[in-house]
């Protein structure tokens, strides 16, 4: 029978290194499937999560180093495991145009690989995520809805009875996991990024966990891999760009913000295929010469009427 010269590697140990890398791929899809719709889903997740695309060095570290580097990981694990988010602030996207554009997107997609058909988002859950937040009770979702109608007066006061168009224009991607709309850069971007912190930091005063540590990058989601996980096993890692070529500068046209709602990420969506909607709130315009009336709503969403 021959054996393995010194220093070789045994088929027991081919395998255990099979599994490591397998186990180590399937955590990172699963890390980024749970992000992707958060509003600060950026490259700063592998980051915060130990990943890296970095060589490792082959040489040797202190037992100091590594047990710094130990503990830092221990502080992430409880963290990770006890801020869930389960909620969240949406703007949705409801301009035909835009809506046309995405589904022209997501059908020249399909039409190059069947297989990404599971991958797409539907048109009813087209949405831009302003804020991710916890709320584990009604007492807490109660708290959610205060949160939202003090949001709308300062909204309102920062656009000054301005319209907010958010226009968009090309595609990007995230690691080449997850597909997405651009929001196309300018003052709007900026309003929108101020909405955002202040919307942050009103949950917080209320004792709700929300956002996280990360600049928020708005984005409108396509598609994402994470939906048809068995993709993986079949050679399918990453969005190939070839697929969305044609529409790299593609204008899809713009959305007016003139509505927010509080949307729950776990309970059944609507039948329009848009999120279980708790409380919304619309925000006013003025013309000149015109006069109109703040309208807010709570315990029901204006989306479901």
């Amino acid at each position: 029978m021959e054996r393995p010269g010194a220093g070789g590697i045994n088929s027991n140990e081919c395998e255990n290194v099979s599994r490591k890398k397998k186990i180590s791929e399937e955590f990172e899809a699963n890390t980024m499937d749970f992000l992707v719709d958060m509003p600060f889903a950026t490259v700063d997740i592998q980051d915060d999560y130990g990943i890296t695309d970095e060589p490792q060095i082959n040489s040797e570290r202190s037992k100091e180093k590594e047990r710094i580097k130990s503990d830092r990981v221990k502080k992430r694990k409880p963290k990770r495991k006890d801020y869930q988010p389960n909620y969240f602030l949406s703007i949705p996207i409801t301009n035909k145009e835009i809506i046309k554009g995405i589904k022209s997107l997501q059908n020249a997609v399909i039409q190059q690989d069947k297989r990404l058909a599971q991958t797409m988002v539907r048109d009813g859950s087209f949405h831009i995520t302003l804020l991710v937040m916890q709320l584990l009770n009604e007492d807490e979702v109660n708290l959610g809805i205060d949160a939202l109608l003090e949001l709308k007066p300062f909204i309102e006061e920062l656009l000054q009875g301005k319209r907010l168009t958010l226009r968009f224009q090309g595609i990007g991607t995230f690691k080449n996991q997850v597909g997405f709309v651009k929001l196309v850069e300018g003052d709007h971007v900026n309003s929108l990024s101020e909405i955002a912190e202040t919307a942050n930091r009103t949950f917080q005063e209320k004792g709700i966990r929300a956002g996280e540590s990360r600049s928020f990058k708005p984005h409108l989601t396509f598609m994402k891999l994470s939906k048809a996980p068995w993709l993986r096993k079949n050679g399918v890692k990453k969005i190939d760009p070839d697929l969305y070529e044609k529409f790299v500068n593609h204008r899809f046209g713009e959305e007016i913000l003139y509505r927010i709602d509080l949307c729950s990420m776990e309970k059944k969506k609507q039948s329009n295929g848009y999120y279980y909607c708790e409380s919304s709130i619309v925000i006013e315009t003025f013309s000149p010469g015109n006069s109109s009336m703040t309208f807010h709503t709570r315990h029901f969403c204006i989306c479901c009427l």
